[in-house]
């Protein structure tokens, strides 16, 4: 990586510099013209579920904001823009009739950022399945596989043109194992066996949706799928099994079908008696292994765990906040353990050699497939100043610190194309509501003003130069 006498690392001259959103954290509009509910409207509208009773119903009011904002990353100066489409917005109910107003939305949103000089990034999915598909079964049933693919196709006809990189899924691991296994996302069900079923049907539905995608989009478009790939560190060198078996479900569950075409069978086997995953149907792997231009990478921090002895009281906190059951399908032997700080507001730890580690894995175990940082940041307590700035040098020094972590992978020989810092505003935060903010752009609660903050000047700075400073 080279350095320059001014500079730290300078990244690859085509290197994309990006920020990310997501529709049900900023949009607002929730039955605004012709949107019906997803499973994120139901959740957030149950009590007790988000703290504060937060919903995301005016969210940060991006839906009416839009130029404003449009205006912000033209300012920032990034190359792309990721965002995720609604789809109860586009296809109400999930149905199979286009709600043009919907359209006209996302069409205003994709010819803004073009306009722009900026590069349309689109996930399908960013965890809001239309409430209809729930009722009817969710993701554990297959039916939302096929209903997706048929989604993506119908997004290709209308954005094919004109997205740059289309993203299947976010985080399909929350999806499955956070909305069907543990409940603290929605829908809030604790069901252990269909959290596994919604595991397999995402899997399949972003390899049917890629297929469809490939017959209606430019074939000059990018296909990817985002994925938070967890970082699994053992305690001892005595932990190698307890690595094992929450790397299986963590990230070889997804890895497995979408790059290799199968299910790795120690997944199989520790599952065994939660499931005997007979919802894999002859050619199912084969569907979802649908060959990508590059793979999403999201990452926070990494996970420490060892086997646990059986008799002393057994830590299951993950960081991913306690709920009514584990996210840990059938392991019951593994604990995780508290890592050193610093933390963020999250109670996430601060560290970014993980990063470098999981890419290097990745560049290993996949040579020659391209990867993107899809989303990466963090949550502090941020205050906005009596003199109207607000200063965040924690966040600044966070970026920093994982800006030269991707360096150094790249520097490993890891093909690293990208960055997308998450996220551009404070927005809702899933269960935690409004009171964990992420944003290098500030949000009032109350009017709506966007106030840059001071990370927001420095990753400006970071993308005009396309090389991090020489110092914090």
């Amino acid at each position: 990586m080279p350095v320059s006498a001014l500079s730290g690392p300078v990244f690859p001259g085509n290197f994309l510099w990006g920020t990310a959103t997501a529709s049900y954290q900023v949009e607002g509009a929730a039955a605004v013209d012709g949107r019906t509910p997803s499973i994120w409207d139901t959740f957030a509208h149950t009590p007790g579920l988000v703290t504060n009773g937060d919903t995301g119903d005016v969210a940060c009011d991006h839906y009416h904001r839009l130029e404003e904002d449009l205006d912000i990353l033209a300012e920032l100066g990034v190359g792309a823009y990721r965002f995720s489409i609604s789809w109860s917005r586009v296809l109400p109910g999930g149905g199979s009739q286009l709600n043009q107003r919907g359209v006209d939305f996302y069409s205003a949103l994709v010819d803004g950022l073009r306009a722009r000089g900026i590069a349309p990034v689109a996930t399908l999915y960013h965890w809001d399945l239309p409430q209809e598909l729930e009722d009817a079964g969710g993701w554990p049933h297959r039916d939302t596989a096929e209903r997706f693919a048929e989604y993506a196709g119908r997004m290709g006809e209308v954005f094919g043109d004109r997205v740059h990189t289309w993203i299947t899924l976010n985080e399909p691991w929350c999806s499955a194992y956070l909305g069907y296994g543990s409940g603290v996302h929605a829908p809030a069900r604790t069901e252990p066996a269909a959290a596994l079923a919604a595991v397999h049907h995402l899997n399949l539905g972003h390899g049917l949706a890629v297929r469809a995608l490939r017959a209606s989009i430019d074939p000059a478009a990018r296909v990817s799928v985002t994925l938070n790939l967890h970082h699994v560190r053992g305690e001892s060198p005595g932990d190698a099994e307890a690595v094992r078996r929450i790397d299986a479900l963590a990230n070889r569950a997804f890895l497995g079908p979408m790059l290799d075409g199968a299910y790795p069978r120690d997944l199989i086997d520790d599952t065994a008696a939660v499931t005997d995953w007979s919802f894999v149907r002859d050619g199912d792997e084969a569907a979802a292994h649908a060959p990508l231009d590059l793979l999403g990478v999201n990452y926070y921090n990494p996970v420490l765990v060892r086997q646990w002895d059986g008799v002393s009281p057994r830590s299951t906190a993950d960081g991913h906040a306690d709920g009514a059951a584990s996210p840990w399908i059938g392991v019951t032997d593994v604990e995780f353990v508290t890592q050193p700080g610093p933390y963020t507001q999250m109670g996430w730890n601060i560290d970014e050699t993980g990063l470098t580690e999981l890419l290097l894995r990745l560049h290993r175990d996949y040579p020659g497939l391209p990867m993107m940082i899809t989303e990466n940041g963090a949550a502090f307590d941020d205050v906005l100043d009596d003199d109207g700035r607000v200063r965040d040098p924690r966040r600044v020094d966070y970026l920093h610190r994982h800006l030269t972590a991707v360096a150094e992978a790249i520097d490993g020989g890891a093909d690293v194309r990208g960055y997308f810092v998450w996220s551009l505003m404070d927005n809702f935060e899933w269960a935690h509501g409004y009171g964990k903010t992420f944003g290098i752009v500030h949000v009032d609660r109350q009017t709506m003003r966007r106030t840059w903050k001071e990370s927001a000047h420095w990753y400006r700075r970071v993308v005009a130069a396309n090389a991090l400073p020489a110092a914090r």
